[in-house]
């Protein structure tokens, strides 16, 4: 009679790609999980980076979006290129990799109901930078708001101005900021939702200036980088410097939200104007 027996099994292998690995805090999580969770980390809650399509489609109610202005691409004021090349060609490349035409995409859309007009950054083309056309497309957003007396909403993730563009790109921050001066003088909400990252000249200028300005966890926001300022004060920041929490303990943001309670946030938001 024999005591043991000797399983000829081997070992499964377990597919190599259905782990997300949290880049803060290094859990392994189901790819199918992550991506139900939003891209959220269910163990720390790290928020990871997402597109405009992804966003839009979490805020807004499904098929009521109707995008503005899509034929508006990149300038090339300056003909500039650098060692990576032409900037007009890398440019072109991001608008049909991505499928839109700047660093932005503009519309109008149902959030519970309440139509608003919406601008979403994308730091996917060309780290969100702020240019010409992204500014052309803001503004316009903001005049179809004032046309149509809607609340405007603003999501932030970029680097700052596009330096390609010269200072053709750091005027948008005063035409942006003039376009929301008539915003309050009509009367009308301006609802600023800032993500990772919102630095440089989106962080001087439109992005913190929201009637009500909301962050997503950990997000970083600042204008220079940590390095450069420590550098210039000759002193050590803390550690949560530049970020979403720094900012909502210093009365930069007014509230803090995850992102699967953003559409529910926006839309109690929203309804105090409806009464």
């Amino acid at each position: 009679m024999g005591w043991f027996t000797i399983s000829s099994n081997k070992k499964k292998e377990m597919p190599a790609d259905i782990w997300q690995v949290c880049p803060a805090c290094r859990a392994h999580v189901f790819k199918d999980e992550w991506a139900s969770n939003l891209k959220v980390c269910p163990k720390c809650n790290f928020h990871e980076r997402i597109g405009c399509r992804e966003r839009l489609d979490l805020i807004i109610d499904k098929g009521t979006f109707r995008e503005f202005n899509k034929h508006i691409q990149p300038s090339d004021p300056l003909n500039f290129s650098d060692a990576k090349g032409p900037y007009k060609v890398r440019a072109l490349d991001t608008v049909e990799k991505l499928g839109m035409g700047e660093s932005v995409i503009t519309g109008s859309g149902n959030i519970g109901d309440v139509r608003v007009v919406l601008a979403i950054m994308d730091f996917r083309f060309l780290g969100g930078s702020l240019a010409s056309g992204t500014g052309e497309k803001i503004v316009l957003a903001i005049e179809h708001a004032l046309r149509f007396k809607r609340s405007f909403i603003m999501v932030s993730a970029s680097g700052g101005a596009r330096m390609h563009e010269g200072i053709i790109s750091l005027m948008q921050m005063a035409k942006t900021c003039a376009a929301i001066a008539k915003l309050e003088k009509a009367r009308l909400p301006f609802i600023s939702i800032l993500t990772d990252p919102t630095t440089g000249g989106v962080s001087a200028s439109y992005a913190m200036i929201g009637d009500i300005n909301i962050a997503e966890p950990g997000s970083l926001i600042g204008f220079a980088g940590r390095r450069v300022i420590e550098q210039k004060i000759k002193q050590k920041l803390p550690d949560n410097f530049q970020t979403a929490e720094y900012m909502l303990e210093h009365g930069f943001v007014d509230h803090i939200v995850n992102r699967k309670d953003m559409k529910a946030f926006l839309e109690k938001i929203l309804a105090y104007r409806q009464r």
